[in-house]
């Protein structure tokens, strides 16, 4: 990219990682706040084989990229072993991680401490997420579906579609 002066900047590259199982509209708020600031961004599926998951790396991904359809900024790939070290293999400057609470910044604190350490050309960002979300997460949303509830509003329409596909017992009522 130039600037007016006909100089060639840099482009900023962010990675937002997660298992994003699923992928819910904090997660999408998170990522249009950060395309404020970066100028591309990798939404990267972590592969942590300590999580139980009901989606797999391919049907994530999927969901992912329906999602953000027609962003042309915005990749989505996976990813095993350390963040930095896939961050680095990307050329990104830049982790972005979404907090709900004070107990999210103390554990994503300590991750961002050894990601210093283990690279110092790789910044972590912080964004709070929006009022409406602060009690959404992935965890929520499937203890809500395989109850039986529904998570309407709070994914994208194409993840309500899988969901509801997968648990056929999700009630219609919000």
């Amino acid at each position: 990219m130039a600037t007016r002066q006909g100089k060639k900047r840099h482009e900023k590259l962010a990675v937002y990682p997660g298992t994003f199982d699923p992928i819910h509209n904090g997660h999408l708020e998170i990522i249009r706040r950060a395309l404020g600031t970066f100028d591309r961004m990798i939404v990267a599926v972590g592969v942590n084989p300590e999580k139980e998951i009901i989606f797999t790396l391919e049907e994530r991904l999927d969901m992912i990229r329906k999602a953000l359809e027609g962003n042309s900024r915005i990749e989505c790939d996976s990813f095993d072993g350390l963040l930095v070290r896939y961050a680095e293999r990307k050329k990104a400057q830049a982790i972005v991680r979404g907090l709900r609470a004070v107990s999210d910044f103390e554990y994503e604190f300590q991750l961002a401490l050894m990601n210093r350490k283990l690279s110092r050309n790789i910044e972590t960002f912080f964004l709070m997420t929006a009022h409406r979300y602060l009690y959404v997460s992935s965890r929520i949303i499937k203890a809500t579906v395989l109850a039986g509830g529904s998570p309407e509003g709070l994914v994208p329409e194409n993840v309500l579609k899988v969901l509801k596909h997968k648990f056929p017992n999700i009630s219609n009522h919000r």
